[in-house]
């Protein structure tokens, strides 16, 4: 406030994490005076420039979708190590530098320590163990086939008292993204929210599979790297691009039916189902369902099949969903 009023003449930039900012008890805030920017993890396409791959974000900025379908096992494996390392900009600074994956796991683990002790700063001892719990089950609860978050996951006979302040404290402090269920697919979503039922992803996919004890092998050399692991890999992949784009992110489920949809976006003055698939296998009769009983409705699959339209469900390939978003569409 007083560079604004006394000293207009120089620019100011300040930066911090949200854990300060947001939980500090302030004096004041000067309103109208500052700009805010959130920075959030580097996304697949800002891994891909780090890695010198600019000829490949080039071919997946354009429409050749053809061009772009011969280097998917390219693309797939670097896929694969950007779920490994995440975007965090040291991990992926090191992991460019280096190719040390030891040296990626250490650096994950002293950023998820450094969360952890920087929690005990700002919270009481009674709210940390609580914010502790609910982290430490996010891995489990991802990687059930309903990713709903509940609550006995992260203690045994918790209720929703037990943990909302837990959650609402990660949420503000940008250390996780929650994903509402709303109970019609409408405009707009937020009117059908459902408070009640929710998934919670982790800011960042490299610290969580991290947390979540996932070896290099499991995703880097096995054949099958994901058969353990998709469902919460995938999903969270997808979460993690789509916040960062600042699309708000929903999900629908049918109680009478074992129908759901992993995620709905509102984009521009358009709602769109969307379905996440770890591999080229996208058995699943949900969002094509979901789309035939609604007629008009554009939805999308993302997976690791090539680009391809049908009766109103386009797939895009994983490695293509942060370009898509740039291309609005």
């Amino acid at each position: 406030k007083y560079f604004c009023e006394h000293a207009p003449e120089y620019h100011v930039m300040a930066a911090g994490s949200l854990l300060g900012v947001t939980l500090a008890q302030q004096e004041s805030f000067p309103v109208g005076k500052v700009d805010m920017l959130r920075i959030y993890p580097m996304d697949f396409e800002e891994f891909l420039y780090a890695m010198e791959q600019e000829s490949l974000c080039g071919i997946l900025a354009s429409d050749d979708h053809l061009l772009a379908d011969t280097f998917a096992g390219k693309l797939t494996e670097l896929l694969y190590q950007y779920f490994y390392v995440g975007g965090m900009p040291e991990v992926v600074k090191s992991f460019v530098t280096h190719s040390d994956l030891k040296d990626v796991r250490r650096l994950q683990e002293d950023i998820l320590t450094a969360y952890r002790n920087d929690i005990s700063k700002h919270s009481s001892k009674t709210e940390s163990i609580r914010i502790g719990q609910v982290l430490a089950s996010l891995p489990s609860q991802l990687a059930k086939e309903n990713k709903k978050f509940i609550y006995g996951v992260a203690k045994k006979g918790a209720r929703a008292s037990d943990f909302e302040l837990a959650i609402q404290w990660l949420i503000d402090a940008g250390l996780i993204y929650k994903v509402s269920r709303v109970n019609k697919v409408a405009m707009p979503l937020r009117f059908y929210e459902d408070i009640s039922a929710f998934k919670l992803f982790f800011l960042d996919i490299g610290l969580l599979c991290c947390m979540a004890g996932v070896p290099a092998s499991t995703l880097l050399l096995d054949t099958d790297r994901l058969i353990e692991y998709k469902g919460m890999v995938a999903e969270e992949y997808v979460a993690q691009q789509l916040s960062a784009a600042g699309i708000d992110l929903y999900y629908w489920s049918n109680d009478k039916t074992p129908a759901e949809l992993d995620f709905v976006i509102q984009y521009d003055d358009a709602i769109y189902p969307v379905e996440v698939k770890a591999s080229t296998n996208v058995r699943g009769k949900s969002i094509a369902q979901f789309i035939k009983d609604n007629p008009g409705m554009k939805g999308f699959r993302f997976s690791l099949l090539g680009y391809k339209t049908q009766d109103n469900l386009t797939n895009i390939p994983l490695y293509a969903l942060p370009f898509r978003i740039t291309a609005k569409g």
